[in-house]
């Protein structure tokens, strides 16, 4: 899910003038809640509860298996749809070729922390999750839908966990390997590169520039459910994480 070094077109922290900023803005409320969530800021905080730390670990390899085969499909969209120009083949293959250096990592942590993984049973958050994955997976799926939330899958996890490594921060030294995994500055270069593809696609949907206007349409609007759809499932997948009741994800 998260590859560590890697160069983007623009900066972590830069003003983004695209549609993904207009999101962002406009649903800012349950972005806070994905990227500012108390589980996270327990991290920070160096308040985190251990065996919700362990619990994360696990459910997380759940998902990062099953988020390599999407990854994949995104790769493929971007064969069949994207422009050679672009670099976008290039930039979502750095990310799939990490994945592999991921898993490893999940491993080692869990080693590390006497979390069995083989003994691990995915919770309903992460089967709803890993099935949404599987819905963005189907043919009839546009390009510009996966990468937008391709991109969303990300920019929470980088966002989040660079917020645990800021200055002040009282994140557990124990805990900053993997804060620093997603939060360090080569995995905001790269969500950035992700981040630009997304806004490509989505402008040249949102011109009409598409075959049909209302195809085009139709895309952007599902572009933004799906983005919603991600942050509650982040959201959903903090919670489970911290045992707090309530989820909040659409079940499928």
């Amino acid at each position: 899910m998260k590859p560590q070094k890697m160069d983007g077109k623009s900066k972590p922290g830069v003003p983004y003038g695209g549609m993904t900023d207009t999101w962002v803005k406009k649903h800012r409320l349950i972005y806070i809640g994905a990227t500012r969530h108390p589980f996270i800021l327990s991290i920070r905080d160096g308040t985190v509860d251990l065996p919700a730390f362990k619990r994360w670990l696990g459910q997380d390899y759940i998902f990062v298996r099953a988020f390599v085969p999407f990854v994949a499909s995104v790769l493929i969209r971007a064969y069949e749809k994207g422009d050679e120009s672009s670099g976008d083949m290039e930039v979502i293959l750095s990310g799939l070729g990490s994945l592999n250096d991921e898993i490893a990592w999940f491993k080692q942590e869990a080693s590390k922390w006497g979390v069995d993984l083989s003994q691990v049973a995915p919770e309903k958050p992460t089967q709803h999750y890993c099935r949404f994955l599987e819905e963005l997976m189907r043919p009839e799926v546009d390009y510009t839908v996966a990468m937008a939330a391709f991109w969303a899958i990300e920019a929470v996890y980088q966002e989040s966990f660079a917020h645990c490594l800021e200055e002040g921060s009282k994140t557990p030294p124990e805990l900053k390997e993997a804060c620093q995994r997603w939060g360090n500055d080569g995995f905001g270069h790269y969500c950035s590169s992700l981040r630009n593809i997304a806004d490509r696609l989505l402008e040249k949907a949102a011109s009409g520039s598409m075959p049909l206007v209302k195809v085009s349409e139709d895309v952007v609007s599902k572009a933004e459910v799906t983005f919603l759809r991600v942050l509650e499932y982040e959201v959903d997948f903090w919670n489970m994480s911290c045992g707090t009741a309530g989820h909040s994800a659409p079940k499928p």
